[in-house]
C-alpha cells in the first residue's frame, strides 16, 4: 500500500504573508512529496507495505535511518499543516486551561514557542506537547518526531530553513513571529488534547 501526499486543508495562499503559496509550492509540493516518493519506494514489496505511517516510523527508528528520516518527514509534514490556520484558531477551555497551567497564559506559550524556534540549533521541530496531563514545549532535531514518542503532539512549527527562507530569508525569528502571531490551529490542538493519543496519518 502506497501512502498518499496528503492534500494541504486550506488553499496555498491561505498563509500569506507568514507563509507565501510560493514556499507552500515548494515545501509541500517538493520538499514534503519526495520524503513520500522516499518512503514508498522503501517499502514498497515489504511488511511494511501494509503498515499504518505511525507503524513504520516505530519500527524504522534505530534500525533503518533511511525510512525512517522519510517515514518521520512525511508524518511531520503532515501534522504541521494542520497545526496551521489561515487564521488562528481557539484553543477549547481544556486547551486553554491547561495553557495556563503549564506556561501562565496564552500570551507566554507564544514567547516560549518563539524562543525555543529561534534557539534551536540548526533544522528540525518545535512542538506543543501533552504527557501525563502536562503540557510542555518539546525540540526534535532534524527527521526526529514526536509520532511515536509516549508524548501526544498538539501542534508543531517546523524550523528547517525550507520552510520560511523564501519569505524571510535567514530570519527564523521573523518567521517565527509570523505564524506564532496568527496562523496557529489552536482547534487542531484541542480535538488532539481530547483524543488523548497521537494523531494518526489520514492515508
Amino acid at each position: 500500500m502506497a501512502f498518499n501526499l496528503i492534500e494541504l486543508p486550506y488553499p496555498d495562499t491561505a498563509l500569506a504573508p507568514a507563509i507565501s503559496a510560493e514556499t507552500l509550492s515548494f515545501h509541500h509540493g517538493k520538499h514534503h512529496k519526495a520524503y513520500v516518493d522516499k518512503m514508498n519506494a522503501a517499502i514498497e514489496g515489504t511488511a511494511h507495505d501494509s503498515a499504518s505511517l505511525e507503524s513504520v516510523v516505530a519500527a524504522a527508528r534505530g534500525s533503518n535511518a533511511g525510512l525512517f528520516n522519510n517515514a518521520a518527514q512525511t508524518w511531520n509534514h503532515a501534522f504541521y499543516w494542520h497545526s496551521m490556520a489561515a487564521n488562528e484558531t481557539a484553543p477549547s477551555a481544556d486547551l486553554a486551561a491547561k495553557i495556563d497551567e503549564a506556561f501562565g497564559s496564552m500570551d507566554e506559550l507564544k514567547a516560549q514557542l518563539k524562543a525555543r524556534g529561534a534557539g534551536h540549533f540548526a533544522s528540525g521541530w518545535v512542538w506543543l506537547a501533552e504527557k501525563g496531563g502536562k503540557l510542555s514545549i518539546e525540540e526534535t532535531h532534524d527527521g526526529d518526531t514526536l509520532a511515536d514518542s509516549g508524548f501526544n503532539p498538539l501542534l508543531t512549527i517546523d524550523v528547517w530553513e525550507h520552510a520560511y527562507y523564501i519569505d524571510h530569508r535567514n530570519a527564523r525569528p521573523a518567521y517565527l513571529d509570523a505564524v506564532v502571531d496568527g496562523k496557529l490551529n489552536f482547534a487542531f490542538a484541542s480535538e488532539n488534547l481530547a483524543r488523548g493519543s497521537a494523531w494518526t496519518y489520514p492515508n
